[in-house]
């Protein structure tokens, strides 16, 4: 049977966390510093852990106590989200709902959605990160988060939906043809300035090309005239006419449709990666992060254009 005890001291820590001292907590809560540190000593005591550093200049948590601070900033948004569904009677959505994107792609497709959906649910509060590692929802906090790629199989503890392939296409200006000529081949491609992707390390993500045989692609390290380390820089380069970049389908969309960026060799175009809808499955009944699920499928779905 749970216990009322169990929610004891919860919030005092909640808050220690979030200031980052006793005495910044004991300000917000109208408490003395040594009501909070007693508090929190209590709560150390009956979990038999503890849950911050103490140095004389800082208080940090420790692992256990980060794992700790991120499942009671859950319970108490929860609770925090009942109290005020009892109180509105209404179904306006409200509270915090975190969201983790992919960084070129969240900014360029994602963000405005978000910012849309939150601007018609004034009462809503989106956190939004961006990261292009794998993060792992449950333990980063995260309610909603996008992905291109990722696993075979996903934690049974996720929801999982596919939007949809990028594309790769060819792209340049049509400044830069119009100074270089338009290639016709793969073969055309060792003539022109090849701006390609790569990291600090030194390595190159090399380009693929359609074989014309089905389910086929050639990979080769092209030779670089530049190499850049983000999409949207790549991007901004191709549109300087600096020269040929292969690159996805959604971050190149816009300037296509409206000409700024011409497609080359349409023929080599090959599918990238499968974009992914991720949520947790412990929070996608509550009311706020269905309705921005709904909203993120049918928004990023269309990001999956081809070139067909």
């Amino acid at each position: 049977m749970f216990s009322s005890e169990r929610l004891k001291g919860i919030d005092v820590f909640v808050c220690v966390a979030d200031s980052g001292s006793f005495k910044g907590a004991a300000e917000r809560l109208n408490l003395t510093a040594s009501a909070i540190s007693k508090a929190i000593a209590r709560l150390e005591s009956r979990l038999q852990v503890r849950l911050f550093h103490r140095t004389t200049r800082r208080l940090s948590l420790t692992d256990a106590g980060a794992a700790f601070h991120r499942t009671c900033t859950g319970v108490l948004a929860d609770l925090e989200e009942a109290e005020w569904g009892l109180q509105a009677q209404s179904t306006e959505l409200r509270g915090k709902v975190c969201i983790d994107l992919p960084g070129a792609f969240g900014r360029s497709q994602a963000l405005a959605v978000i910012l849309r959906f939150a601007q018609a649910h004034p009462l809503l509060q989106p956190q939004v990160t961006f990261s292009d590692h794998w993060v792992e929802p449950l333990a980063a906090g995260v309610d909603i988060a996008v992905r291109l790629g990722g696993p075979d199989f996903w934690p049974q503890a996720l929801g999982q939906r596919q939007l949809g392939s990028e594309w790769h296409l060819f792209c340049a200006s049509a400044d830069y043809l119009r100074r270089h000529g338009t290639p016709l081949t793969a073969g055309d491609l060792q003539q022109h300035q090849c701006i390609t992707y790569g990291w600090v390390d030194g390595r190159v993500s090399p380009w693929s090309f359609a074989t014309g045989r089905p389910g086929e692609i050639e990979r080769r390290v092209m030779p670089a005239s530049c190499i850049i380390g983000d999409g949207e820089g790549l991007l901004m380069a191709v549109l300087a006419g600096y020269g040929i970049a292969q690159m996805p389908s959604w971050l190149v969309k816009r300037q296509l449709a409206e000409g700024t960026l011409v497609e080359v060799l349409p023929q080599l175009a090959t599918r990238g990666q499968v974009i992914n809808l991720l949520w947790l499955k412990s929070r996608q009944g509550l009311p706020k992060v269905a309705a921005l699920l709904e909203v993120l499928a049918d928004s990023l779905t269309p990001a999956q254009s081809s070139n067909a």
